[in-house]
């Protein structure tokens, strides 16, 4: 499989199958393809499914097969910001916030993380159930805003706000940090809790997380009666 990330704040990328090369997604994210790339839907297994269902995921996963000879299929963004490539393989897994996952080939396994610190799934705002990317091949994931990539050291901290923060190798523990003082709790405008990470280990931050984006624009719509 070759691909090539095309366009701006709205950006695709392009993959050019050989004849069987299969790619994988979980959402409605096609945009082009040719002809001959043909499309099945097809679920987990029961105990997958299941626990898609209870994460509020799709419980199923459309695979798009090139048949008889070389095929093309764009995948698009769902919001304005990054595609970015990651190369999964042994020592190379991924965890990622739920709505990061755009595309991988069907050598990708997508699996249900649960994190084990529920403080860090409540309070933390990426969730109590994330999304691990293992197997071997390459997997595409959607960034809201911009990127930005820390390699932390052993024992390196770094505290990101609430929502932004995109991926991170499974070596980077992920905690909760109180905002000090109810002053700036109730005052600051960050909210109560920030999340912490820590190294060894690379994360990805997103500058514009959808879910802020949200909170900005809801004091300008009409409140329902």
């Amino acid at each position: 499989m070759k691909y090539e990330i095309k366009g701006g704040v709205f950006p695709v990328v392009v993959c050019k199958l050989e004849r069987g090369e299969q790619m994988i997604t979980e959402k409605g994210s096609m945009v082009w393809q040719s002809p001959n790339v043909k499309m099945e839907t097809k679920g987990g297994g029961l105990g997958k499914m299941f626990a898609k269902a209870f994460s509020g995921e799709s419980m199923f996963q459309n695979i798009y097969t090139a048949e008889g000879g070389e095929g093309m299929i764009a995948f698009g963004s769902s919001f304005p910001g990054r595609i970015v490539p990651l190369t999964i393989g042994p020592g190379k897994e991924i965890i990622l916030q739920k709505s990061a996952f755009l595309a991988a080939e069907t050598s990708v396994n997508l699996d249900i993380f649960f994190n084990q610190k529920l403080g860090s799934g409540f309070f933390g705002g990426e969730g109590f159930i994330m999304q691990k990317l293992s197997g071997s091949g390459t997997a595409f994931i959607e960034i809201d805003g911009e990127v930005v990539e820390y390699d932390l050291a052993n024992g390196e901290q770094i505290v990101v706000d609430t929502g932004n923060v995109a991926g991170f190798e499974p070596s980077v523990s992920m905690d909760i940090k109180q905002v000090a003082g109810l002053k700036n709790k109730f005052l600051g405008g960050e909210g109560f809790f920030n999340t912490l990470l820590t190294g060894p280990g690379k994360v990805w931050i997103q500058t514009m997380p959808i879910s802020g984006v949200a909170n900005a624009l809801r004091p300008y719509f009409p409140s329902g009666n």
